[in-house]
């Protein structure tokens, strides 16, 4: 049995944002909550996985920019480290794919820069201390936000958008558990979710509103790796 973590610690946070106000207001918002303490701060995040394999910090928050195809790499790099901390993404781009992207690779979060100073320090805390945390995702896009007609319970999860992708692909409930390692039965139940908070009946109506919404793209749904049978 895992040992309870133990919440009385004070959390190690690294930041890492070139623009230094910012990354300074982010220190002082999360030495005002108390229970964390940032051992270091860095303009970017190559600096940031240097630091990271030096300090072993419980979190590393850092931020996302373009190509996205470099932010892949550094969050992957961060989570491949020996000792690899919990990562946190705070960006301004408010793209699902970049959330799903993000989330396939380790991070524990995603928050845009408008999430509130409470969603931050929830997001270090909960990927921390709380093992179910993992791909959890904190400061939904607006665009999907805003775009549902169920309010926050019309919001599509890490996993919601991932399985929506599959499933947009052509891929049967069959083939996506497979590639996802989930059972069937959990694959077609979380499905039904998605169709009944997007409002729509059937997989064919789901990706053309994705699609439609930006949720996901035609790249994405066009150039995919061989499903596993």
């Amino acid at each position: 049995m895992d040992e309870a973590p133990d919440t009385a610690r004070k959390i190690s946070v690294l930041l890492a944002d070139d623009h230094t106000m910012f990354r300074q207001g982010l220190a002082g918002i999360l030495a005002s909550y108390g229970g964390v303490e940032v051992v270091g701060e860095v303009p970017n995040n190559s600096e940031a996985l240097r630091l990271a394999g030096e300090l072993k910090p419980d979190v590393v928050i850092m931020q996302v920019q373009m190509p996205f195809k470099r932010a892949k790499k550094s969050v992957g790099r961060m989570r491949a480290l020996p000792h690899p901390p919990k990562v946190i993404v705070v960006t301004m781009f408010e793209e699902p794919h970049y959330v799903r992207s993000l989330m396939e690779l380790g991070a524990s979060a995603y928050l845009v820069k408008t999430s509130s100073a409470e969603h931050l320090v929830a997001a270090v805390r909960a990927a921390v201390f709380d093992p179910r945390a993992k791909n959890a995702v904190v400061g939904m896009p607006t665009a999907i936000l805003e775009e549902s007609t169920n309010g926050v319970d019309g919001v599509l999860s890490a996993r919601e958008l991932e399985l929506l992708l599959l499933a947009a692909r052509g891929l049967s409930n069959r083939q996506i558990a497979a590639n996802t390692h989930l059972a069937e039965a959990t694959v077609k139940r979380h499905l039904a979710n998605v169709y009944q908070k997007m409002g729509v009946s059937s997989r064919g109506e789901a990706a053309r509103e994705a699609l439609v919404r930006d949720w996901i793209t035609i790249e994405e749904v066009t150039h995919s790796d061989p499903p596993l049978t």
